[in-house]
């Protein structure tokens, strides 16, 4: 963009304020309970289009909402990422403003592109009302420059993420996934642990979690950024459309008045239940804490044994978590494997990247902050606080030690 130097400030990898920019969009910082894992929201759902969107990775929620916004003229262009035209699976920054074009967006692309890049295209056309489809690292930078845009009315749809690649290396990925990998068409992480690969020629194939080749890959596979992200579930979006509870179908979380504006002009078009919640996470993810304490010190991931990953692939979709215990699962993994990813590579930058609720999602599992991991800032008594706290006051200030985590 024209301000490289906007970088400093808007990038989610430099020293991030989740207290404070949720506050920004929101109005409020997550609560405890499930919100210390998603973020701030007003209501969850496990969702569905009915009927379902052709091409669509899911069901096409995600499309389908901007192109209602388009359709009624409440905003102006949708910028999001589109297949390239000569591959695919990588993505390129697109302005749609016909609502039947945003069936071009359906799908998942794997790989890096400058989505932001184009709000300066945007402003250059006179845009005033936009809504943006991103990621989370895209939509805390958004949310950085929000101010300075000019924007009238702005729309945020997230999608979660938690680890990106090249194009380049996804199709290596591929290769090792399936002998016939050009004729993959679709590949999709379900919450029932397997992988679903959909062919050229109407085949479909479902591969357990389990016999992935992950260990095949190399380190850098994945970069350190990736690694170390502190916001799986976009909570900077208006409404976060993903899988991880949705037992089948995709999940919602609404997390203000202009997600819930968006959602409630889909009407019928869109079935909407409780999301369900199953079985028990602290195994899984003491199990994957020990495989990456081993990964971030360069040793090799311990492989199970052959004979024993069938019966372990058929018992995780019955037994495994399931649902939003699937979610907090994930949620919680991530924090670990940011906490312990850095400890290795970065330690330094632990203080400036890493807010206090990951700490506390990372605590049940004995990862706790050592003081040189805390950037301390002073509070109106001139005692140590943490970024982000409350300053206290009257009796809470004297009964509560202001230094420690929530």
């Amino acid at each position: 963009m024209a301000d490289p130097s906007a970088c400093g400030t808007a990038c989610q990898f430099i020293k991030p304020d989740y207290p404070g920019m949720e506050r920004a969009v929101h109005g409020r910082a997550r609560k405890d309970g499930d919100e210390r894992f998603f973020g701030p929201f007003q209501a969850m759902y496990r969702a569905a289009m009915t009927p379902a969107k052709e091409g669509a990775q899911w069901t096409g929620i995600t499309t389908s909402l901007a192109a209602d916004l388009l359709e009624r003229g409440c905003v102006d262009s949708v910028l999001t990422m589109v297949p390239d035209a000569r591959d695919r699976w990588k993505p390129q920054p697109a302005l749609i403003t016909d609502p039947a074009d945003m069936a071009r967006a359906r799908g998942m692309r794997m790989g890096y592109a400058p989505l932001l890049a184009l709000l300066e295209e945007a402003q250059a056309q006179g845009f005033k009302r936009l809504a943006v489809i991103g990621i989370p690292c895209q939509v805390y930078a958004l949310r950085k420059l929000e101010a300075s845009l000019g924007l009238e009315r702005l729309y945020v749809i997230g999608t979660p993420c938690s680890d990106n690649t090249t194009t380049e290396n996804f199709h290596r990925f591929l290769a090792l996934l399936d002998e016939d990998p050009d004729n993959i068409t679709y590949l999709e992480f379900r919450a029932d642990y397997r992988v679903e690969l959909r062919f050229a020629d109407g085949r479909q194939r479902l591969i357990p979690f389990l016999s992935l080749p992950i260990s095949d890959l190399p380190a850098d596979f994945f970069p350190l950024t990736c690694k170390t992200c502190v916001d799986y579930t976009n909570v900077l979006a208006d409404i976060t459309v993903g899988y991880m509870a949705g037992e089948g179908d995709q999940w919602l979380i609404v997390r203000n008045a202009r997600g819930a504006e968006m959602l409630e002009r889909l009407g019928d078009r869109i079935t909407l239940s409780a999301p369900g919640s199953k079985g028990k996470r602290a195994a899984a993810v003491k199990g994957f804490i020990a495989n990456i304490e081993r990964a971030a010190g360069g040793l090799p991931l311990r492989r199970m044994p052959k004979w024993v990953r069938p019966i372990v692939s058929w018992l995780q979709p019955r037994t495994g978590p399931r649902g939003l215990e699937f979610a907090r699962t994930r949620v919680e993994m991530k924090a670990a494997e940011t906490i312990l990813h850095l400890r290795h590579a970065l330690p330094a930058k632990m203080k400036n990247m890493i807010p206090d609720h990951v700490w506390a999602i990372a605590e049940p599992y004995g990862l706790t902050p050592e003081p040189h991991e805390l950037l301390l800032t002073k509070n109106t008594t001139g005692e140590a606080a943490r970024p982000g706290a409350e300053p206290p006051t009257g009796a809470q200030s004297r009964a509560e030690d202001t230094s420690a985590l929530p």
